[in-house]
């Protein structure tokens, strides 16, 4: 099983890995790890093996992961086609309740006009108010709420064989 984003936190910093250690770790190829030693992974020496430290193994790697984090601010949804943070259409968004206390946002991107998801606690819904225009679902409704009976019932069925 290959790994997109190798963890960081599986790297033991008090050891030294060569560069066949460091892709059997990642279950990587070896020319993966060459790669990033072009990118930038620094090396003990450029002398065969070569022997990578494993603080500098893990800095390397976490600054991979969060260089193209993309924090959301207040008022923002992310949209996955733009790959970028976006204030939604006409500050619109529709709430869908997930748990009691966690739910998603959705709303279209002003720019490609596709989805743009966020999840949300519903606590912060108040200080979102603000900025956005929340349309949140209407109630659900019992069956014997309703105004007009089931389709799927045989009440007129069992009530003429009675």
């Amino acid at each position: 099983m290959k790994r997109r984003h190798p963890n960081p936190k599986r790297v033991k910093i008090h050891r030294n890995y060569t560069v066949e250690e460091v892709a059997a770790l990642f279950l990587v190829h070896k020319n993966t790890v060459r790669r990033w030693v072009k990118e930038g992974l620094p090396v003990c020496d450029n002398h065969r093996p070569m022997l990578i430290l494993g603080h500098d193994l893990a800095a390397f790697l976490s600054f991979r992961r969060t260089r193209n984090k993309k924090k959301c601010k207040l008022g923002e949804l992310y949209c996955f086609k733009c790959r970028a943070p976006r204030v939604p259409a006409e500050n619109m968004a529709d709430y869908t309740p997930q748990t009691d206390l966690v739910g998603n946002l959705s709303a279209i991107c002003p720019d490609c006009h596709s989805i743009m998801n966020k999840r949300v606690n519903r606590s912060k819904l108040d200080e979102l108010g603000g900025k956005l225009d929340i349309t949140f679902p209407p109630e659900e409704r019992h069956i014997g709420e309703s105004p007009k009976p089931s389709l799927n019932g045989d009440f007129s069925y069992e009530e003429e064989n009675v």
